[in-house]
């Protein structure tokens, strides 16, 4: 097969479609659609990576904040993720303006949105200044999950999310499980 050289824009693909929720020192909630969004350690402690550009509300709140919240959207919630993605929060209440419900955190003062099956707290332990974005390195500390995505042991099933991976500049569904690690090993 032939290789072919392509622009170096958003090389690993996909990438999870997410909704960062932050808030300011008053408590008023925001919420910003992300792709970059990442885990960084699976071990102790659990870290994820989220980039945000400077320009950004949300970039603000977390920095000020230094907490954050990963939402892991589904496909029945994509309009309001894309326009989450769309208009700054400076000026809207972008949570009630798009038809999404905030939860309280049981770590954080950021909101987890209810129609999320998955919400991630976390505490930021470090930002890195990487090209165009900052890069927060948040702790997890919590996180949440709708009972219907988890199996009798409390694992969660990916064919039951129904979340959304970005690519290209389109919103994609997950697909099917295709082996299981280890599924080599004789």
């Amino acid at each position: 097969m032939t290789k072919q050289r392509i622009k170096p824009s958003r090389p690993v693909n996909p990438s999870p479609a997410g909704l960062v929720t932050s808030a300011s020192a008053a408590g008023v909630p925001n919420v910003l659609t992300l792709a970059e969004i990442f885990n960084v350690s699976i071990g102790k402690p659990v870290i994820v990576g989220i980039a945000v550009r400077k320009q950004r509300y949300s970039h603000e709140l977390i920095s000020r904040s230094r907490e954050f919240v990963v939402n892991l959207p589904t496909v029945d919630i994509l309009a309001a993720v894309d326009q989450c993605g769309s208009v700054s929060g400076r000026d809207l209440d972008k949570l009630a303006a798009f038809g999404l419900t905030p939860l309280p955190a049981d770590k954080v003062r950021a909101p987890l949105i209810a129609e999320c099956p998955i919400n991630i707290e976390c505490l930021v332990i470090g930002i890195h200044e990487i090209g165009d974005h900052d890069l927060f390195l948040g702790e997890v500390v919590a996180v949440h999950a709708d009972e219907n995505v988890l199996d009798a042991t409390g694992r969660i099933v990916p064919a039951r999310l129904g979340t959304i991976i970005y690519q290209n500049g389109e919103y994609w569904s997950a697909g099917t499980a295709q082996g299981r690690h280890g599924f080599t090993r004789t």
